[in-house]
């Protein structure tokens, strides 16, 4: 088995864990604080420092540093990495305790700014104010991890900044069983947290020896290159934010549940989505940034076609299964207490809305890093600004066309639009990529695809026969569910695995070959 693929199993296997941690500690704050003014207080000031972190930290500057860094690492060894590291850690961590330190200060304006709705509720707005003064924090610890878990998956080791997000449902899960009905400690919980993740990862950097004591240097070359790519960047998060905002927006104009609606079915979509596609995309970023900064571009072209393959191989069934499965999916998690039948039936059209997006997901989660690894951050924001311009005008465009036919499931239309966009996006990288680099379909590639839609068409028609009507679900027993669904989905893979077999698909072929440096970058853009 490649390494490619055993660090890909690592990062995919730690976010599992993380992933079912997370629902249980959502089932846990439903159970123990229900949905009153502490639990909404909390989850606005939860959702700030989380909110800049995808902004900031996971988005903007991790997508900037690692290509520097890697590029750094190929051409001027450990010590100028070293240095790379203390500069980037002292200049960053500058600007976020000063951010910090604002929204801690101004802690009232920053409620009313994102949750203007408290203002004439006295006891949410103290509440969230005084929880967000605890919360706020965790932006700067969370930044400073990103730092140190791109620098560890830069040096191959996945399994550290993989297992990181574990620590935090650990922490709220613990703080909800010892503290309910305190939802204040879940805010301290936040940010106990974020030191524990941020101690996690520092024994690993000095392991490598590649632990220095931070220093702020504004003007360093390499900071400024990271700060140079970080502003493309940002603006595309900006108008990704813009475009959720735009989508909460339009749903809270429709009929109640229908925020809900969508959020249910987006957890279930994004467990698969950073389970494996995620973490692929995770583990490839440096190889690409390495293979760039070396000069190996056939071994570049080789490792995206691997990536590539390995999506379409489990990115597609998946894709498939939500879609058939959505309805029992819905009903075996969510369908207890006050989740109503109805709440079951639009949560499984938005489920199969973003399950038909599914794949266009992963493709813009994989093609993106070919991008910043070559230090272009301007190519993957101007296809992303143009696809989410075009899913807001799709968005805007379903719901008013639905609400006209006064049809059920209007919220599905945001589903859908936002579905159609990543599609969109993915088509526009692929083309942009095709052209920089003359990457293109294989043969290998293309005998993938058709195999794995092929197993994938199968295992749709007897997962679905084997699930039946949504109704004999909903009025099914939990035991008889989970046992119902546990066979859909093993048989459902035992059917593709079969199919694949009998189509000629062998481990063996996605191995990922190496390479020679001789070959690798000499012999110009083409098909791998």
């Amino acid at each position: 088995m490649s390494s490619v693929l055993r660090s890909t199993s690592v990062v995919g296997g730690m976010t599992l864990i993380s992933r079912v941690l997370g629902f249980a500690r959502d089932a846990l704050f439903a159970i123990l604080f229900g949905a009153g003014a502490g639990m909404d207080a909390f989850l606005v000031a939860f959702k700030i420092p989380n909110f800049l972190r995808r902004l900031f930290a996971e988005g903007a500057f991790a997508q900037a540093f690692v290509p520097v860094l890697s590029a750094t690492r190929a051409k001027q060894g450990d010590q100028a990495v070293r240095e790379l590291i203390a500069v980037s850690a002292g200049t960053l961590g500058i600007v976020l305790l000063l951010l910090t330190a604002l929204g801690v200060l101004f802690a009232p304006a920053v409620i009313s700014v994102f949750a203007i709705g408290f203002v004439d509720d006295p006891v949410k707005f103290e509440a969230a104010t005084s929880m967000l003064r605890w919360t706020f924090p965790y932006l700067f610890l969370i930044a400073m991890t990103s730092l140190f878990a791109g620098v560890l998956n830069t040096y191959g080791r996945f399994a550290v900044p993989a297992f990181a997000p574990v620590w935090l449902n650990v922490c709220l899960i613990t703080a909800a069983v010892v503290f309910a009905p305190s939802t204040h400690a879940l805010a301290v919980a936040v940010l106990v947290a974020g030191v524990v993740q941020l101690g996690f990862h520092l024994p690993s950097v000095a392991r490598l020896g590649l632990w220095a004591w931070p220093r702020a240097d504004f003007a360093h070359p390499q900071v400024r290159r990271i700060l140079r790519m970080m502003g493309p960047i940002l603006f595309g998060s900006s108008v990704a934010q813009i475009n959720l905002l735009l989508d909460t927006i339009l749903a809270s104009l429709l009929v109640t549940g229908s925020i809900s609606w969508l959020y249910f079915a987006d957890r279930l979509m994004e467990f698969p989505l950073g389970v494996f596609s995620i973490a692929l995309a995770t583990v490839i970023m440096p190889r690409l940034a390495g293979e760039h900064a070396s000069g190996a571009g056939a071994q570049f072209r080789a490792t995206l076609d691997w990536a590539f393959r390995l999506l379409f191989l489990l990115g597609v069934p998946a894709a498939v299964g939500l879609f058939v499965l959505a309805g029992p999916l819905v009903t075996t998690l969510f369908q207890y207490n006050a989740f109503s039948a109805t709440d079951v039936q639009m949560t499984q059209l938005s489920l199969m809305a973003y399950a038909l997006g599914f794949f266009g997901f992963s493709l813009v989660k994989i093609l993106t890093p070919a991008f910043y690894a070559r230090e272009d951050a301007k190519t993957p924001v101007r296809c992303g600004v143009i696809a989410l311009s075009l899913t807001m005008v799709m968005n805007v465009g379903f719901v008013a066309g639905l609400s006209a036919l006064e049809v059920g499931g209007v919220h599905a239309g945001l589903a859908l639009g936002t579905s159609l966009g990543a599609f969109i996006n993915a088509g526009l990288l692929f083309v942009a990529l095709r052209g920089q680099i003359g990457f293109c379909i294989s043969p290998a590639l293309r005998n993938t695809m058709i195999r794995s839609l092929l197993a994938a068409v199968a295992m749709g028609v007897a997962v679905g026969c084997w699930a039946g009507p949504v109704g004999a679900w909903i009025n099914a027993d939990l035991l008889t569910r989970v046992w119902r669904l546990g066979v859909a989905v093993l048989g459902g893979g035992l059917v593709y695995g079969l199919a694949l077999l009998l189509l000629g698909v062998r481990p063996r072929q996605f191995k990922l070959a190496e390479i020679r440096s001789d070959q690798a970058g000499a012999d110009g853009p083409g098909p791998v």
